[in-house]
């Protein structure tokens, strides 16, 4: 798709959502999830997907205080846990959508004069 082209045969064939964006989160958990069968050094993750290996540490590092991975060093797997990975998921189209709809919300833009200055 690098070259802003895709066969028809491809586009035809695709889900609806098939070519969004996504961010490195949703690739992660979308690549874990479709793999579930095995488990994944985050340097291999990071190769296949195309992302910075520190950063696929740090995501899935995120992603397992949220129980949505599992770990045992070196490897990582999606959460057995089906139904708190599609909770999370339902969570996060909510967000995505309210962010479409309503723009995405900026901390310095709701802070007020009474507001203590975090950093």
């Amino acid at each position: 798709m690098s070259s802003g082209t895709i066969d028809i045969d491809e586009f035809e064939n695709a889900d609806a959502d098939e070519f969004e964006e996504r961010n490195d989160t949703e690739q992660i958990v979308l690549f874990l999830d479709d793999h579930d069968d095995r488990a994944w050094k985050a340097a291999t993750i990071a190769e296949r997907l195309g992302l910075d290996t520190d950063a696929v540490s740090a995501i899935l590092s995120r992603l397992k205080e949220r129980g949505l991975v599992r770990h045992k060093r070196p490897y990582w797997a999606i959460t057995d846990n089906k139904e708190r990975l599609q909770s999370a998921y339902r969570l996060h189209r909510h967000h995505k959508t309210a962010d479409d709809q309503y723009g995405e919300e900026r901390l310095e833009d709701l802070q007020t004069d009474e507001m203590e200055d975090v950093q």
